[in-house]
């Protein structure tokens, strides 16, 4: 199963970057790498269309990139990524890092993760802002669901931080591989991080003290009022996944469903949303 990786360089870098890949996000790439000049993009080789990238200069006309694609097997993977990827940090509270990396020192939180072809390496702002909400309100001895768990950064921060439980779920077979494995290298066990492939109709009549939904906006609300369905009285939902404009559409649907608006963080163009119940 070969991948094609596509090579952006992007002017300017920050935040056109993240637009694009989120864009991009949308059909079948898999994971993102971002780099100081733009990103590397990687999708199954048979299910890439070029017409997908050319879409990105209409829709995107004040963003100037210029791209390359090559083909990688699946076993190069930690190559590519280990030569892009470098630690990111969560100030003041934690740093996510690959096993190459030295560990900081206390009393920052160390994340470990080797992200292969799952989407989530911490740099992308949404995953910066989902962890940082997880460090600003009580997760020690909660119940938390991560929706679209990807890598299971935020599922491993939530169990580092004491939640009691967390369980994690990814369409994508390989995210779900690649999130037990983090599991494993961060120290932890099936019994305090569990992860599953399929989707939010699984946990149905399950119920969870904080709810983590980091995917884009369609899907959130879409799906909104199964999160709120899934919230304990007094819950916490923290959405992102999406841009600054999309968060009055996203904060009418969670109020649509019972659910209380809390705050709102934001970094460049993305945002981070949290309610309770």
């Amino acid at each position: 199963m070969n991948y094609t990786c596509v090579t952006f360089v992007v002017h300017p870098p920050e935040p056109g970057s993240e637009i694009l890949a989120s864009a991009l996000a949308q059909h079948a790439f898999e994971s993102f790498v971002f780099t100081e000049n733009g990103f590397d993009a990687f999708v199954l080789q048979s299910e890439y269309n070029e017409a997908w990238v050319l879409e990105l200069k209409s829709e995107f006309p004040n963003l100037a990139f210029t791209h390359q694609t090559k083909s990688i097997a699946k076993q190069n993977w930690n190559e590519e990524w280990e030569r892009n990827f470098t630690p990111v940090l969560i100030e003041p509270h934690a740093q996510i890092r690959a096993s190459f990396h030295p560990a900081p020192a206390p009393p920052l939180m160390d994340i470990l993760i080797e992200p292969k072809m799952s989407f989530g390496t911490g740099h992308h702002a949404t995953t910066k802002l989902m962890t940082q909400a997880l460090f600003e309100y009580p997760i020690k001895g909660k119940n938390v669901l991560d929706v679209g768990c990807g890598t299971g950064i935020l599922s491993i921060a939530a169990k580092k931080l004491e939640a009691s439980k967390v369980l994690g779920f990814d369409i994508d077979e390989w995210s779900i591989e690649n999130a037990r494995e983090n599991r494993q290298l961060n120290g932890l066990a099936k019994t305090e991080i569990d992860f599953f492939q399929g989707t939010i109709q699984k946990i149905e009549g399950s119920l969870f003290d904080v709810v983590l939904a980091n995917i884009n906006r369609n899907i959130l609300l879409k799906e909104m009022p199964q999160y709120a369905a899934a919230l304990n009285k007094g819950g916490l939902l923290f959405l992102s996944g999406f841009f600054v404009a999309d968060a009055p559409d996203l904060i009418a649907a969670a109020e649509t469903c019972g659910l209380s608006f809390l705050t709102q963080n934001s970094d460049n163009e993305w945002t981070m949303l949290a309610f309770n119940k």
